[in-house]
């Protein structure tokens, strides 16, 4: 596997391992892209999502209740389910875009307890590329339970983020466009701007600047995160 160089090399998967084990009945694999798409075409045996790829409540923003970052227990419950994805379930997620919808997905997944979760390296691009099964089929459908279990250190609320603003030992990292950093594009929003004392580097930078826009080298990484000052022993709240 060829992100064994990463310190959670678990995370991510590459296309061979992926098709080594794409017969396991115990994983799931998950197309993020949105569902036209999955119906078109998808890395055989994966499942689509029929609701929005961000997973948000399906109220949000509409109900000042719903949770902005995520859906309610209930749904993410039901939805997860009824995507064959159980508690002892081993969850691929893959996109064309990336790896962001997907990274998102995994996120979730993470937050409600689902820690066996893994974002595919090149996602459908490369895939189809590289001529691996892909199908029209949906997958059989499977009987599973997911027990969703919040894990609130994932978040930081909006208090907790003011608190920490003029602390040394955090850093607040923009990943967002160069043009929603500097201010120029509000993206609709009645305010722009940033976190005070925030540095910045778009997502883009993460990725390699090709079709396939895999997860750039450890050292690469690492490299680009220190030079903003983003070093392992600070915490690091990012947005």
């Amino acid at each position: 596997m060829t992100t064994e160089n990463f310190v959670n090399s678990q995370i991510l998967v590459d296309t061979e391992w992926l098709n080594d084990h794409i017969d396991d009945p115990s994983i799931r694999i998950v197309d993020c892209d949105m569902f036209d798409s999955y119906s078109r075409a998808h890395i055989r045996g994966a499942v689509g999502i029929k609701v929005h790829h961000y997973i948000k409540h399906p109220l949000y923003p509409d109900d000042s209740k719903a949770y902005p970052w995520v859906a309610e227990p209930e749904v993410v419950k039901e939805l997860f389910e009824s995507m064959g994805i159980g508690d002892n379930t081993t969850v691929v997620t893959y996109d064309s875009g990336g790896s962001l919808w997907a990274s998102r997905f995994w996120w979730v997944l993470n937050y409600y307890g689902h820690t066996n979760a893994k974002v595919l390296d090149g996602g459908w691009k490369k895939w189809f590329d590289e001529g691996r099964p892909v199908s029209i089929d949906p997958p059989v459908p499977i009987e599973v339970t997911f027990t969703p279990s919040s894990d609130d250190t994932l978040i930081c609320t909006l208090d907790q983020a003011v608190s920490k603003i003029d602390d040394s030992d955090v850093v607040f990292l923009d990943v967002r466009s160069d043009g929603e950093w500097d201010g120029t594009n509000s993206r609709g929003n009645s305010r722009s701007g940033r976190v005070p004392g925030s540095v910045h580097l778009e997502w883009l930078n993460f990725i390699t600047d090709d079709k396939y826009h895999t997860i750039k080298s450890p050292s690469e990484l690492r490299n680009m995160l220190e030079a903003v000052g983003v070093t392992p022993e600070k915490e690091v709240i990012t947005y």
